[in-house]
């Protein structure tokens, strides 16, 4: 869908807002009409369109005959069965005459904002003004949402302390990814903020537009360092959580080979009375009472001696009588010492 937007509010130094003088074409949402109408009526290029419609196209500008193009990695949510997703989109401008035009294969909140004069004190008087106004706002949006997901992998990690199931590690998984798109998109959108003080086809026409930049630069390079500290706690978070888990499917496998050992032992017992044989005991009638005892005898002592109460007074003792041989040793070095030469 293309909207043509000429409301932009400015706010100039003496607190006079005013319509900014360029005319904002917001295409966004669009489908194979758009994409023709956007080359018929604005000639811009079907490489340059095709490049916007990439998903994993990189931020970057270039100057062709008529216009000035730049593409930038915006911020995007995405609704599906298992939640909210954030993932980045690539954002086409262009830049001719009198008009800014933005293309977007899908919706932005970057762009919601700005078609429903949601910001405030962004140099919007022109149209390079209004460029890095939406860099700027991205960067806002990028640090929100990823405050938000550092809120959910708290959350996350809460119902991990009380129950461990397939579906808090699938969430754990999305946010490592919505953080791996974020990183990367910020990461490129800092190399074409970079360019852009530099670039002699895109000129800043006030000290204040040129401030801004920096200014937005600065919070992308606080954005990346976010993006990179929450990844690495994640990381290491994911790494815990997969040995706790490990670990925890160890200790039943050591659960139940004890029981398979300790049931080993009354087993061993009734297939010994159970071969057609002379064997003690057969001709009384109670037998059967002596030999189920000494099964249950035979398997508590079993289980015992293989429990990990007695392994760990075990270890204890073995580890006090060391530290008690260290002491022995470094009383008679002291004694050696105390002696007259």
């Amino acid at each position: 869908m293309i909207t043509i937007r000429k409301n932009l509010m400015s706010q100039n130094p003496g607190d006079q807002i005013q319509e900014a003088p360029y005319t904002w074409v917001d295409a966004r949402d669009i489908n194979r009409d758009d994409i023709t109408q956007l080359e018929e009526q604005y000639q811009i290029s079907s490489e340059l369109l095709a490049d916007i419609m990439d998903q994993d196209e990189q931020a970057r500008i270039e100057r062709e005959d008529d216009y000035i193009a730049l593409i930038v990695r915006l911020p995007a949510l995405a609704d599906d069965s298992k939640g909210i997703n954030q993932y980045a989109v690539p954002l086409g401008i262009v830049l001719v005459r009198d008009t800014v035009i933005t293309i977007c294969q899908s919706n932005s909140i970057v762009l919601e904002d700005f078609a429903k004069n949601r910001y405030r004190q962004y140099p919007v008087q022109t149209m390079e003004g209004f460029v890095i106004s939406i860099l700027g706002r991205a960067v806002m949006v990028y640090i929100r949402l990823l405050k938000y997901i550092n809120r959910q992998k708290s959350q996350v990690e809460e119902q991990l302390h009380k129950s461990i199931m397939n579906y808090e590690l699938i969430q754990l998984l999305q946010i490592q990814k919505s953080l791996v798109y974020f990183s990367t998109s910020l990461t490129t959108n800092e190399a074409l903020l970079e360019r852009l003080q530099r670039t002699p086809y895109f000129k800043l026409a006030s000290e204040e537009e040129r401030d801004f930049l920096e200014d937005v630069i600065t919070d992308n390079k606080q954005a990346i360092e976010m993006a990179n500290i929450y990844s690495s706690i994640l990381t290491g978070t994911m790494d815990a959580f997969a040995s706790v888990i490990s670990n925890n499917m160890n200790v039943i496998m050591k659960r139940l080979t004890i029981i398979s050992i300790s049931i080993m032992f009354p087993t061993f017992v009734t297939g010994f009375y159970g071969m057609n044989v002379e064997l003690p005991f057969m001709h009384n009638s109670f037998a059967w009472m002596g030999v189920l005892t000494f099964c249950g005898i035979s398997a508590f002592i079993g289980g015992w001696m293989l429990s990990d109460r007695r392994n760990a007074r075990l270890v204890q003792r073995s580890v006090s009588g060391s530290r008690e041989m260290d002491r022995e040793k470094q009383r008679k070095k002291r004694k050696k010492r105390a002696l007259p030469d």
